[in-house]
């Protein structure tokens, strides 16, 4: 079966799971309400008979059955939920087969306009390699896969993670559940930072004699409330009490709240963390990727999970706090805030040190999940090869992973040795700006550790760089051609550093901005001066005499893509073929839309 075929029959069994579920939760809402109806009538009726036994024990009765009801009711309601996200994981894979996505995280806040090649390779976008490969839910999932995608990482952590989506790749059932109950708690893709932060404070642990007042003190109030109700002690006692109680609290209302604070936002999606971390904890594998995060997973003999969910119940009780009425009524006096105070610096103290670590685990486990997501919908694109050469890079019918698979044309080209230039011609709109963003696209997936969009792909460690979509900006006051010249500016620095990657560079109508003769001179001083360099790359260009250096440098390999007038139409095949290109289409171009250049030219 298709990937496609997979997902819709996936999207119809989830579907049915789901009205299933829906089916019997609404049975169950009506049995609830038969429930306590019968409770309340039969309640009245022994209370109307003088039956105060009697209705007392229909009361408990009563109660704990509704509670049993409720607690199966939540259980199908969880059932029906996390079946209709299923079913949702499955529409959002079939979409992306296509091209189109469900989920609107684009990554852009991860973007900066000034990054060696994220802007011009739809790094992050509408239309992006990071939304084609997003599976994450966590901020920290998130920021790992945006990192991936930012910078070429070694060849040796690359081929860990190759082997770890590998292993991932036909574990369907793991990979969607885990996406799944991501979905079920809305808040777990909010940034933890004040977490981290109390998690790694230096230790706060109360005065030791606390841990007795907070059961004594307590203990005292009660049998003063009693005492008084049985009249041997006056109101004002308990009120002096609860006065005492009061001043106790106030001696640690700052830290108190400060803690809250930097657990508040978080607390409620801490539930939905202890379910990944369940599910992270039936992974298998044999990978070292896979083993290590699966060792990083249990402390002490002791899984991650049950501990995360001590942290979510600690947190969920101090955060009561937060309601007034419950902190007038019980809080001062139970001396809440202190119990969980001295729990939570226990806890603190025991694993505190290790929360990020485990929540960086989980996010590289999402990212994983990304990259094995990835290559199971798309089991024609390659594991590429990663060389410890100088310089290489060799792909045979290489396409854009941004295009609908099968609706792109393919090309092959292979490219070898330190200082070597591509110069690709062609005519406006024959697949110049493609062919560069294509293979740009494609190294960095392959340098994040995913498949790319060919039959073979083989390159060595490299720096991308791109200049293409250089823009002019009135806040700067810097034109488009400026700007150009401050992105060639960066090339050139970042070409002569010493002992950094080779820079594989992607030049878009280069020096598009100025006269024909200087056009020509700079770009042919530059493409001499990056070959003194490590620096290899791509180039395209209208300026057919820059196709000459070909001819005499042994650098420069011209290509061109080409485009044909058949029957007063232009048509594109949008192949590369080596050579300068010897068509152009401007003058057809605008006579199209209404330029009479036949005038000009008699």
């Amino acid at each position: 079966m298709t990937p496609e075929s997979i997902f819709n029959q996936r999207i119809q069994q989830f579907q049915q799971a789901e009205q299933a579920a829906q089916n019997r939760h609404n049975q169950l809402a009506f049995w609830r309400l038969v429930w306590f109806v019968g409770t309340a009538i039969t309640l009245w009726g022994l209370i109307q008979a003088n039956q105060q036994l009697a209705a007392a024990a229909i009361l408990l009765i009563g109660v704990i059955g509704f509670m049993v009801l409720l607690k199966k009711h939540q259980a199908i309601k969880r059932e029906r939920d996390l079946n209709h996200h299923l079913a949702v994981v499955n529409q959002d894979e079939a979409g992306r087969l296509k091209r189109q996505y469900l989920r609107t995280e684009t990554g852009e806040k991860f973007s900066s306009p000034t990054h060696f090649y994220a802007g011009d390779l739809d790094v992050f976008g509408k239309h992006s390699l990071f939304r084609l490969l997003n599976r994450t839910h966590t901020h920290s999932g998130q920021q790992h896969l945006a990192n991936w995608l930012l910078a070429p990482s070694d060849p040796a952590i690359v081929r860990s993670r190759q082997q770890a989506a590998a292993e991932l790749n036909p574990q369907i059932e793991w990979r969607q559940q885990i996406e799944a109950l991501a979905h079920l708690e809305g808040s777990i893709n909010r940034p933890p930072d004040a977490l981290f932060a109390w998690a790694a404070a230096p230790a706060a642990p109360l005065p030791a004699y606390l841990n007795v007042v907070r059961f004594l003190f307590p203990l005292i109030t009660l049998l003063l409330f009693i005492a008084w109700l049985t009249g041997y002690v006056p109101g004002i006692a308990v009120l002096l009490s609860l006065a005492v109680h009061a001043l106790i609290l106030r001696t640690i209302a700052s830290q108190a709240a400060l803690v809250s604070n930097q657990t508040y936002t978080i607390s409620s999606a801490l539930k939905g963390f202890r379910v990944l971390f369940q599910q992270a904890e039936q992974l298998t594998g044999t990978s070292p990727k896979i083993q290590a995060i699966r060792n990083t997973l249990v402390t002490n003999s002791q899984p991650i999970s049950g501990i995360i969910g001590q942290l979510a119940k600690l947190t969920e009780g101090l955060n009561y706090r937060q309601n007034p009425y419950f902190y007038l009524f019980f809080g001062v006096f139970s001396l809440w805030d202190m119990h969980y105070l001295i729990r939570l610096e226990r806890w603190r103290q025991e694993h505190g040190p290790k929360l990020e670590q485990w929540f960086t685990v989980l996010g590289e486990l999402e990212a994983l999940n990304s990259l094995a997501g990835f290559s199971y919908a798309h089991p024609t694109y390659v594991t590429p090869d990663l060389t410890t050469t100088e310089f290489a890079l060799d792909f045979t019918a290489a396409a854009h992973p941004l295009l609908i698979p099968g609706h792109s044309v393919a090309n092959s080209l292979s490219l070898e040795g330190s200082g070597q230039t591509v110069l690709i011609t062609g005519s406006n709109m024959s697949g110049k700006s493609t062919f560069l963003r294509t293979v740009g696209a494609n190294v960095v997936l392959a340098f994040a550790g995913a498949v790319v969009s060919a039959e073979r792909f083989t390159c060595s460690p490299v720096q991308v760089f791109t200049s293409m979509r250089t823009q002019d900006s009135l806040e700067e006051s810097t034109s488009s051609f400026y700007a150009e010249l401050k992105r060639l500016q960066t090339l050139i620095g970042l070409s002569q550093q010493l002992g950094a990657l080779p820079v594989l560079y992607f030049l878009d109508e280069i020096l598009k901005g100025t006269n024909s003769a200087d056009r020509h001179r700079g770009a042919e001083a530059l493409i001499r001066q990056l070959h003194q360099t490590t620096a290899s790359g791509f180039v395209s260009t209208h300026d057919l005499e820059l196709g000459q250096l070909g001819d005499s440098s042994g650098f420069v390999h011209n290509y061109h893509f080409q485009s044909d007038l058949k029957q007063g139409e232009l048509i594109f095949d949008y192949y590369l073929r080596s050579g300068i290109c010897e068509s152009f289409n401007a003058s057809q171009l605008m006579r199209a839309i209404g330029i009479n250049i036949d005038a000009v030219q008699s």
